[in-house]
């Protein structure tokens, strides 16, 4: 059955054109005959969106052969909204230039299947996920899609000869749901958030009569993602009330930039099916919250699989580890639009709150940006980078790294010396605000350099729009400092 399959795929638009791999279509065969077994009714054909949200839609299963062959359209406006849902680029304004061309008059753009996604939903068995990559509707590259991008940042960094090796640990809420804004009138771009209370009362810090109590909730997100196939490691009571913390095992980064999408929808819907809320926004308006932040391992290994980060002797910091800690140092700022995208993001950054404030890094110093742990003769030397939110779209986070720490390389740098006071006044601040990120990436050259004006331009349009909608609102602080007394 699988030839017949293979053929039929290999005579479809896709495989001609060389969108899809001989390999790949070998492993969409092995999917199609998989299917032939499986009692799946629907398959949901999704791809990550600049925001780091799936989007797509959803298929019957007997059409999943079809999109192998020829793909699956859908409006390319979709990459072009910001976290409103708003289209923030003029399609509708003539004849567009450049990438933007295709989607002029909200046309189509071509999502193409990648088969190693297929993945059964342990919540929803009657369905499975297909992730895709989006590009123009003629098949040419879209330079601002994001799992594109971090291909071609790997790319980057193995015409070095370097290959790197990433682990995460992640931060996120989940409260009860106790209302749901449901009313006509509660509607909007955005709608209201809904109405929430404790899972459980903190702060208790990895106490473990906490997690006890937050065990059945602990207990069905870990089973649902080692369902996914997801390499969960822990599961933590993270800071602050209802705060949860679910660290992974190292893998590459197109692999864990797929798990952490995958981890964040699978975390919203199993909780929103179980009558719960739960957020990956870094700093909830909620009373007594705790930020949430994304620290990021990270460690290089050569052709032959070594970890270059190893010191060879105590004391020793790696040449090659000192390069790429001080590019990832000298580019922190341009990259903060990339590694805390979101308005709410800069309100995590606070001294003395086990997050960064300042751009430096320090050996095992948890207030430091950068996190150096390595020892001679320790197999797992790395760094952490504990600078993003838990928004961030993992494919831009992880090709801003990989980018600076090659430029940190291919420049010849070397790390400054180590800090022990992370939140003295020696070093340079981390970006306060939204708009210092954007002005800081608009006046870097590292991503116009090495991702292109396309990409650049993009990105500096959609976040401008964001912020612009955020200053057009009146806030309760507004509101309490001035109504009354003025």
């Amino acid at each position: 059955m699988t030839s017949a399959y293979l053929e039929s795929i290999g005579n479809g638009r896709l495989a001609r054109e060389g969108l899809l791999s001989e390999d790949a279509a070998h492993q969409a065969a092995a999917v199609l005959e998989r299917l032939d077994q499986a009692p799946l009714e629907t398959i949901r054909i999704v791809f990550a969106d600049q925001h780091g949200i799936l989007r797509g839609k959803t298929i019957a299963a007997g059409a999943l052969a079809s999109v192998f062959r020829s793909g699956l359209n859908l409006p390319g406006t979709l990459l072009l909204k910001d976290t409103s849902n708003r289209t923030v680029f003029p399609v509708w304004d003539g004849p567009g230039t450049g990438p933007l061309a295709s989607m002029t008059g909200a046309g189509d753009m071509l999502l193409v299947p990648d088969p190693t996604t297929f993945r059964v939903l342990p919540w929803s068995s009657h369905s499975a996920w297909m992730f895709c990559d989006p590009v123009a509707s003629d098949g040419s590259a879209l330079p601002f899609a994001p799992r594109p991008v971090l291909r071609r940042a790997i790319d980057r960094l193995s015409g070095l000869g370097y290959g790197l090796t990433v682990g995460l640990e992640v931060e996120f809420h989940v409260f009860d749901r106790v209302g749901d804004p449901l009313g006509h009138h509660e509607t909007g771009m955005p709608g209201q958030s809904p109405q929430t209370r404790l899972l459980d009362q903190g702060y208790q810090f990895l106490s473990e009569s906490t997690y006890d109590r937050l065990e059945p909730v602990m207990d069905k997100l870990r089973r649902q993602a080692q369902a996914l196939g997801l390499p969960v490691r822990s599961t933590e009571v993270e800071m602050g009330p209802s705060q949860f913390e679910f660290t992974f095992e190292p893998a590459d980064p197109l692999t864990h930039a797929d798990n952490m999408i995958m981890f964040r929808t699978m975390v919203k819907e199993v909780c929103h099916r179980d009558g719960m809320h739960a957020t990956f926004m870094c700093r909830p308006r909620v009373e007594n919250s705790a930020s949430s932040g994304w620290h990021l391992h990270q460690s290089l290994t050569d052709s032959d699989g070594t970890n270059v980060f190893m010191p060879q002797a105590p004391g020793e910091l790696p040449a090659i580890a000192s390069a790429w800690i001080a590019g990832v140092l000298a580019h922190a700022k341009e990259s903060c639009l990339l590694t805390t995208p979101t308005v709410n993001g800069y309100k995590r950054y606070q001294p003395f709150q086990l997050a960064p404030n300042r751009i430096e890094w320090g050996e095992d110093n948890r207030g430091a940006m950068v996190r150096a742990l390595m020892r001679a003769g320790d197999g797992a030397s790395r760094i952490e980078n504990r600078v993003a939110e838990p928004a961030a779209n993992p494919y831009f986070y992880f090709a801003s790294q990989i980018l600076s720490g090659v430029a940190g390389i291919t420049g010849g740098l070397t790390a400054p010396v180590p800090v022990e006071t992370p939140y003295g006044e020696q070093s340079q601040a981390l970006p306060p605000s939204l708009i210092a990120a954007i002005e800081a990436f608009e006046e870097g050259s590292l991503y116009r350099d090495t991702l292109g004006d396309d990409f650049a331009d993009y990105m500096s349009v959609l976040k401008r729009a964001e912020w612009k909608r955020y200053l057009s609102t009146v806030s309760e602080w507004e509101q309490r400092e001035y109504f009354g007394l003025f």
